[in-house]
């Protein structure tokens, strides 16, 4: 148990039956009545996010998550299917688990498992990934102050904004937490 008084960013509860990671929180100390902690909450289950607000001093339960190193081997229609690099057991994690990863999953890649009690709950990727420009137009120089950009689409298929001089064929450095170019790899 775990008292609301003791949450950090990151920290991972148990509330209702459900999995939760605090995203944000703050202790308020009204004027007239009793202090509470305002939470902002994801689920780790259904990825949705809510806030709720807890009385000072309430404790609820501490979910120990289990991160397991992984590879990615290949999809298979809408399951992916992944390796334990510790025991060599295969399975599998369907399009639905998987959506804002997929975005940057390349075969062969280790990404870290997330578990709690053997139920898998999703995946952790790097900060950053390289991943190859399938296809972009050519950058036209003239009439940009600075900072011009253009689309690219990258080899899993998900698309980026980049400077005008990145073209087909360059390997990008892409941050998995916002989707964003980052600078050449």
């Amino acid at each position: 148990m775990i008292s609301v008084n003791d949450f950090k960013t990151g920290l991972t509860v148990e509330v209702d039956g459900d999995i939760f990671t605090v995203l944000d929180f703050q202790h308020v100390k009204p004027g007239k009545g009793a202090a509470f902690v305002r939470s902002k909450l994801k689920n780790l289950r259904n990825g949705n996010t809510v806030e709720r607000t807890f009385r000072a001093g309430e404790t609820i339960g501490r979910a120990i998550i289990e991160n397991r190193g992984v590879q990615y081997l290949y999809a298979s229609g809408s399951e992916h299917a992944f390796m334990d690099n510790e025991t060599y057991d295969q399975f599998e994690l369907s399009s639905k688990q998987l959506e804002w990863e997929l975005n940057f999953l390349k075969e062969n890649m280790t990404v870290n498992i997330v578990s709690y009690q053997g139920e898998i709950l999703g995946i952790n990727l790097p900060t950053s990934v390289e991943l190859k420009v399938a296809e972009t137009e050519p950058g036209v120089k003239g009439n940009t102050a600075q900072g011009a950009t253009k689309s690219a689409k990258l080899e899993t298929g998900h698309t980026v904004q980049v400077p005008l001089f990145i073209n087909e064929g360059d390997v990008l450095l892409i941050d998995t937490r916002e989707g964003k170019y980052i600078s050449r790899a």
